[in-house]
């Protein structure tokens, strides 16, 4: 059985710092491009970051690069979201996903509020 089990979230205070976590199991993670993705309410879903099954390249969106840092660990099956210098407009579900020719796995969610 396929699982993405985010976790993480919470409430921080603008400038502050959190760290999210997403297991995966029931498929091999190695072999899947993983991605982080949030949605606020009342807007769409938007990619966040993400890291290469090969070579571990990374990239980001516009509004988070230099605060927020994607990495994974396969022996762990693990991949992370550390997230600096919070804002308030940082405030959203955040969603992991893995990617792959043969299809596509999604998380639950955890919820990040920054307060301001």
């Amino acid at each position: 059985q396929v699982q993405l089990v985010e976790s993480g979230g919470g409430l921080v205070q603008s400038g502050g710092s959190l760290r999210l976590f997403c297991v995966a199991s029931g498929f091999t993670f190695s072999s899947y491009r993983m991605s982080w993705y949030r949605q606020a309410p009342g807007k769409e879903r938007e990619l966040v970051a993400i890291i290469s099954s090969t070579n571990g390249d990374t990239n980001y969106a516009d509004s988070v690069k230099g605060r927020f840092t994607i990495s994974r660990d396969n022996a762990k099956n693990t991949v992370y979201l550390q997230m600096n210098s919070l804002k308030p407009e940082d405030t959203a579900v955040y969603y992991c996903n893995a990617v792959r020719w043969s299809g596509a796995y999604w998380g639950q969610g955890t919820q990040v509020t920054v307060s301001s």
